[in-house]
């Protein structure tokens, strides 16, 4: 289970959320579709993470009309669903014995309930490591909001298919990954996997090891048939906690592949042999 540690990952709480947020009905996510967005920023007086989310929104956000807002503003509005909110929040899981806490980016519906695990969640995407440095991942906001927002059109279409409310769902566009390029950073790839003879010898088809500045260009130029390597996981040599891993297109903004384990001595943080083995049976 999910737990949201605090109700905001800038916010200090010691109040532990543990329900699911439930996933919105039609009539919420018509809502959705006719609110003002409030982008949620960090009480901080510098906030690298404000400085991206504000260039990424300003770019990237056309779903809905949109407005920056402070915490306390939040707390105003949440009740109110004429308002939507993309936040952070700082999360962990029952099964991660590590205690690590990792930052989601969440689009919530605002409604008249009693906390933030009861609003109507549209999307969570895992966002980084909690505490890490926001250069880590700023870099890819643009394709993650693009993402959240096709996600939001997807549920509208057909909300009653709860199953979309997990990433796991997109699992549906493995097949189509053998016709894309696949662009990966050496650091985000397991010790098994840590040359291009040793990724080719297990995926036969196109991926690249490539450095930041190409998946920095390809998100940018929205590179056709190009998918990057969003992962999220510890820091440094992690032997538990929990490692995310997703393939997001550079043009389409849709999510082609979604896994997660248990970091171990025999499941290293990184893509994983047995990701790419899934992403070569169709």
């Amino acid at each position: 289970m999910r737990k949201i540690l605090a109700a905001f990952a800038f916010i200090l709480t010691s109040a532990s959320l543990l329900s699911q947020a439930p996933f919105p009905d039609s009539k919420e996510i018509n809502q959705f579709l006719g609110s003002t967005t409030c982008i949620v920023l960090e009480d901080k007086t510098y906030s690298a993470y404000n400085v991206y989310i504000r260039k990424a929104v300003e770019e990237y956000w056309k779903i809905t009309p949109c407005e920056f807002i402070t915490y306390s503003v939040f707390k105003e509005r949440s009740h109110n669903p004429q308002w939507s909110f993309l936040l952070l929040t700082e999360t962990s899981f029952d099964r991660d014995k590590s205690g690590s806490a990792y930052n989601f980016l969440n689009l919530l519906q605002g409604k008249d309930v009693e906390g933030i695990s009861d609003m109507p969640e549209i999307c969570a995407v895992p966002l980084s490591f909690a505490g890490q440095d926001d250069m880590e991942y700023g870099y890819k906001l643009g394709a993650i909001l693009s993402f959240i927002q096709n996600h939001a059109l997807t549920i509208s279409r057909e909300p009653s298919q709860t199953g979309r409310r997990y990433l796991r769902y997109y699992n549906k566009n493995v097949p189509e990954v053998k016709n894309k390029l696949l662009l990966v950073m050496q650091r985000d790839l397991s010790p098994e996997l840590n040359s291009i003879d040793r990724l080719t010898a297990v995926y036969k088809h196109r991926i690249e090891i490539v450095p930041e500045d190409t998946i920095i260009k390809a998100i940018r130029e929205r590179k056709p048939g190009t998918l990057i390597l969003h992962m999220v996981s510890p820091p440094g040599k992690a032997e538990a906690g929990y490692c995310f891993k997703m393939f997001i297109g550079t043009d389409d903004a849709e999510m082609y592949y979604y896994n997660q384990h248990l970091i171990s001595s025999n499941s290293p943080k990184g893509l994983l042999i047995s990701d790419l083995k899934r992403l070569s049976r169709f």
